[in-house]
């Protein structure tokens, strides 16, 4: 059974550090066209930066983004899955928490960052190929008929 850090094995970890500002933080998400990032400090997650924060703890509240920290705005310390967590109970904790980016931490190093994208469309791959499966064997045991 895959588990969560299948999803992200063999990309690259992306993260800012806490003290980078907005604008350089936004800036560098644009270039890599990702929406959320992890936050680290001296080496420790210490907090997930998104699109969102941005909006709601930047922008609406008229803060400079040339000069407002990350530290300051991102969403501190963000709930973390093992790598060997089941994609499902990844699912489930997201739902329940109402966010869309979970990071996997197996206690000592970020080892990546998974989306609820990245989960829907692995569940929507894996619906495709069970459908294409089931065509083929419905055409095998009835199409010859």
């Amino acid at each position: 059974m895959a588990t969560i850090y299948d999803l992200v094995r063999g990309r690259e970890v992306y993260f800012v550090d806490a003290a980078h500002t907005v604008l350089a933080a936004a800036r560098w998400m644009v270039e890599r066209n990702i929406g959320a990032v992890p936050v680290v400090e001296g080496g420790k997650l210490v907090g997930i930066f998104s699109e969102r924060d941005i909006m709601k703890r930047v922008v609406t509240e008229g803060r400079d983004p040339a000069s407002t920290l990350v530290r300051d705005v991102m969403t501190p310390n963000p709930l973390v899955v093992a790598p060997a967590e089941k994609l499902e109970n990844c699912m489930i904790l997201m739902k329940q928490h109402g966010f869309r980016h979970l990071p996997i931490w197996d206690g000592k190093t970020l080892l990546g960052l998974v989306s609820l994208r990245d989960l829907l469309l692995r569940d929507l791959t894996e619906k495709d190929d069970e459908v294409r499966h089931m065509r083929a064997y419905i055409h095998a045991s009835y199409g010859e008929s």
